[in-house]
């Protein structure tokens, strides 16, 4: 159990994007090396994500990318339809 609750703490989800990340990547039969060829991501960068969970954004978005999911990020965060009616109606 995460810090807030139920959820996952910011710490803990890192982590369990790091071992989604590791999964497609074996998935796929692709090395470090090879992703970091492909996304333009340093090597040292991959192998610190794959073991701590640490990355910047957007060198999550280019691994994804070079894994093919980068669409996955287009479906996070999205405003509920009634919020986007409002934000319409309102300007």
């Amino acid at each position: 159990m995460g810090e807030y609750g139920d959820q996952k703490s910011p710490k803990e989800v890192m982590v369990v994007l790091s071992k989604k990340i590791i999964a497609l990547r074996k998935e796929q039969k692709i090395t470090q090396k090879e992703l970091s060829e492909r996304s333009g991501v340093a090597y040292a960068s991959i192998r610190k994500f794959e073991s701590t969970g640490i990355i910047s954004l957007e060198s999550l978005l280019k691994i994804c990318d070079a894994l093919q999911r980068l669409e996955d990020f287009e479906t996070i965060l999205l405003v509920s339809d009634m919020n986007r009616k409002r934000k319409l109606f309102n300007h």
